[in-house]
């Protein structure tokens, strides 16, 4: 039985790093309070993935956020995917040469295929992560671009079997409603999902506690579940909550700290 996995994600605004509900920002810290507060080097035994999205509203800094991602990459050994406003393969490369594992990609899906289809054939569709945003209109699940702002015509359902016809690797679905809510994981958007769907999905948005990790971690449809509340787990927060999952017995990787450590330290003196 393949691992289930536990993603820590970062969002990015002009050189701040944000909260969010509802995706409405507010500013945490720089990237010097978020390493302060976070050690990366220490958190990567406790998160299978860090995922860093750029979520600045209207134009962005490519180069800075790219500086930012290769200065995590260079403290966190665990698998890094990062995007945000993603347009053309350039802006992909770019990502994945600055230290990203994996790219996502949102809004690109509906702009263009064939950009998409450049990626994956340069990078292989490990590398693609598809995200999705999804929120509530009269009692109905509608897919949202553009940082929230656009509404599009085909249904989630549609989308998703859109996506699975691309070929990307992985699929990060996130619920609007629950974004930095603290409520929990907006379970029943699963049932959205195409019976024919064999992509690996990483469920986010809404988690705040052990409880909403370890609920959404049961469900046979998820392969991942994310949060991205930077208070909830400041300092051996993710740590505590990855060790009690554990202990109650979920199908996460276990990961030998020591042995890890000198593979690390091995691979930065080498």
């Amino acid at each position: 039985m393949l691992k289930k996995r536990l993603i820590f994600t970062l969002l990015y605004n002009q050189g701040q790093f944000m909260l969010s509900r509802n995706f409405r920002l507010q500013s945490v810290g720089d990237i010097n309070w978020l390493q302060a507060n976070y050690n990366f080097t220490r958190i990567s035994f406790s998160i299978d993935e860090l995922i860093i999205l750029d979520v600045t509203r209207g134009e962005k800094d490519e180069k800075r956020f790219h500086e930012h991602v290769r200065s995590l990459a260079s403290e966190c050994f665990a698998p890094i995917a990062a995007g945000g406003g993603i347009r053309t393969l350039e802006h992909a490369r770019n990502l994945l040469y600055s230290g990203a594992d994996k790219v996502v990609v949102n809004t690109l899906i509906y702009e263009s295929t064939d950009i998409m289809n450049e990626i994956i054939s340069e990078f292989g569709q490990q590398s693609v992560v598809a995200s999705v945003d999804v929120k509530m209109v009269d009692n109905k699940f509608t897919v949202w671009t553009d940082n929230g702002s656009v509404l599009q015509k085909k249904s989630v359902t549609q989308w998703l079997e859109d996506i699975a016809l691309l070929g990307v690797g992985e699929l990060y679905l996130n619920s609007i409603d629950r974004d930095g809510t603290g409520q929990g994981y907006q379970i029943e958007l699963l049932d959205s999902i195409p019976d024919t769907f064999s992509i690996p999905v990483i469920l986010s948005g809404g988690a705040g506690k052990y409880d909403h990790l370890s609920n959404g971690l049961r469900d046979k449809r998820i392969d991942a579940v994310a949060t991205e509340h930077l208070f909830n787990f400041v300092g051996d927060g993710l740590k505590k909550m990855r060790n009690k999952l554990l202990e109650e017995g979920h199908n996460l990787p276990y990961w030998d700290a020591e042995i890890v450590r000198k593979m690390y330290n091995t691979l930065h003196t080498g």
